[in-house]
């Protein structure tokens, strides 16, 4: 037992769990981090980081059988042949779809920041104050001012691209200096302006190191070179992923503690101290149970996954899932809605065209419902804008010809322009999460029941997002305007969030402002389960974010002996 017990234990080596290991282990805190996972360690294990189109035996593309036996995670747009082997395939952990939902997982150390796509954008006070202003979730127990100092903390960090926009609904961060605009994109930044006060088109926040600076010197990074296979890992270093920095960062204090493979079961909790006392894991590899200890417990094992083990967390205090008092474990999981996309043509600067490439778009801050309720639908949603020369080809021959039509690529002088949309959509107690009660995986913990759908708040936003882009296309000049709904299925967005909300009141949330149970004190979570609401934001500099502080808060409660 001595030698399974630890100060602290962090479940997921993720974004979050990345977070929570440094930080604990920069203050001395003896840490254990639990992964579920394969060990990916940064430059060692990128097979594919390298490879040239052509040294791939299907040109990066999945076969028919792939497709076949994984119909969920090859809708991913990551899933494909340099990639594929960092995502969980369709047979290898189950779920039951009470309604149609695409769960995309990343089971490895650096889980998904490995082929995250990187944009990062702060909230605001608006999307704090949302929900107790419009009625549609409980009240966040804290506000931007609660954060705004952790987010810059994070994205020195991590290193961030970006313009200082000065824009209140969406705060300026700690910036790197951005990618060149090309021509459109600024044109139609320039047209919003013009027609529009309250609408912008900024570039797209991400996190790339276009500078050097001595804590990436230190990090052993190097500058972002804009390959555009970050999905890959990145030998440079040059985007943000936690095998390339947290971890890394983590071991050579020498306080962690990394085991792999290790799926965790349940949280163990003692009745008589009333406080959660370690986790019982599974081997991956030879499916035997052991029990480890400690006196603080981070869960960040990626939203559903953290449901799932708080869910299973059962004891005669908890017979519904640890801290689970007024059973909304499990409820109120929301996502954001991708649907709406829309595309167009610009015949403007035809002698113009781009040389190489960033790896990130524009963007456009949501604009709906900020500062008055305008619309027959709640919230809003936010939107990327991306404009590139269209290229011909002449494909048809074969063998010298073709290999020489090949290489002369033709410009036509005609622009493509498109927009995705990016909505919030609603919690709601009917999007759930439960336990099978009579079906397990192959360790023998019970399969997850996701029942998730659309609303017609959702609906309404995607014809908004049509109606409003297709005018702002329509007065920026572009012509040949097509909206698409693609009816993603919820899930395909990966920023699925909720579930153990974070809130005032222990009758109608999980967590209080420090991201610890309300049941249990000694317990927290961290990852996308906690959030109240979902905003219109990236999600993960918010994960980030809230992981730093809750760990400090958690230090601090460890060297006053209070946890």
């Amino acid at each position: 037992m001595k030698a399974n017990t630890f100060d602290a234990i962090v479940i997921g080596a993720g974004m979050a769990g990345g977070w929570a290991a440094k930080e604990f282990t920069e203050k001395g805190v003896n840490t254990l981090l639990i992964e579920r996972g394969p060990n990916v360690e940064h430059l060692k294990d990128y097979p594919t980081t390298n490879l040239q189109p052509w040294e791939f035996p299907h040109r990066g593309q999945l076969t028919s059988k792939e497709i076949e036996e994984n119909p969920i995670a090859s809708r991913c747009y990551a899933f494909r042949e340099d990639a594929k082997h960092f995502f969980v395939k369709d047979k290898e952990h189950p779920y039951n779809q009470v309604k149609p939902f695409d769960w995309i997982r990343g089971y490895q150390v650096g889980g998904k920041s490995i082929m995250w796509a990187r944009q990062v954008q702060r909230w605001s006070s608006f999307d704090f104050e949302g929900p107790q202003r419009d009625g549609f979730a409980v009240p966040w127990p804290i506000g931007y001012n609660d954060i705004a100092n952790w987010y810059s903390y994070v994205e020195r960090f991590i290193g961030v691209s970006g313009n200082k926009d000065g824009l209140d609904i969406l705060p300026d961060g700690e910036f790197l200096k951005p990618w060149e605009s090309n021509a459109v994109e600024e044109y139609f930044s320039e047209q919003v302006k013009k027609h529009y006060a309250d609408r912008h088109v900024i570039y797209g926040r991400c996190a790339h190191l276009t500078e050097s600076k001595p804590i990436f010197v230190e990090q052993g990074r190097g500058l972002c070179m804009s390959r555009r296979i970050c999905q890959r890992g990145c030998p440079l270093g040059g985007y943000f992923n936690v095998n390339s920095t947290l971890i890394p960062w983590a071991l050579k204090t020498g306080n962690l503690t990394l085991k792999t493979e290790r799926i965790v079961h349940s949280i163990l909790y003692d009745e008589s101290s009333q406080k959660a006392i370690g986790v019982r894991v599974i081997n991956a590899i030879t499916q035997e149970s052991q029990d480890f200890f400690a006196k603080v417990i981070f869960i960040t094992a990626a939203t559903l996954n953290t449901n799932l083990i708080l869910l299973n967390s059962k004891s005669n205090r908890f017979p519904n899932g640890l801290g689970n008092d007024n059973g909304l474990l499990g409820k109120y999981i929301a996502f954001h809605n991708y649907r709406g996309t829309i595309q167009a043509e610009y015949h403007g600067f035809p002698y113009l065209t781009t040389e190489g490439a960033k790896p990130t778009s524009h963007y456009v801050p949501r604009f709906r419902n900020v500062y008055r309720q305008e619309t027959d639908f709640l919230r809003g949603y936010a939107a990327g804008f991306g404009a590139s020369p269209m290229r011909e080809t002449d494909r048809s021959g074969f063998g010298h010809s073709l290999k020489s039509q090949l290489l002369q690529t033709k410009e036509n002088g005609i622009w493509r322009v498109n927009s995705h949309m990016m909505g919030e959509t609603i919690p709601k107690s009917s999007n759930q999460v439960s336990l099978d009660p009579e079906n397990t995986d192959q360790w023998g913990i019970p399969l997850l029941n996701i029942d998730i759908d659309y609303d017609d708040n959702d609906e309404k936003m995607i014809q908004d997002f049509f109606d409003s882009f297709s005018e702002m296309y329509t007065k920026a000049g572009f012509v040949n305007i097509k909206t698409n709904d693609n009816h993603r299925r919820p899930g395909n967005d990966i920023h699925e969030m909720g579930g153990v909300r974070m809130g005032n009141d222990p009758k109608t949330s999980l967590l209080n402002k420090w991201n610890q149970m309300h049941n249990c004190t000694n317990v927290f979570v961290t990852d996308g389960a906690c959030m109240t609401s979902t905003s219109t934001q990236n999600p993960s500099l918010t994960f980030m974010a809230l992981s730093a502080r809750a760990a400090n808060h958690a230090v601090e409660l460890l060297k006053r002996g209070e946890i």
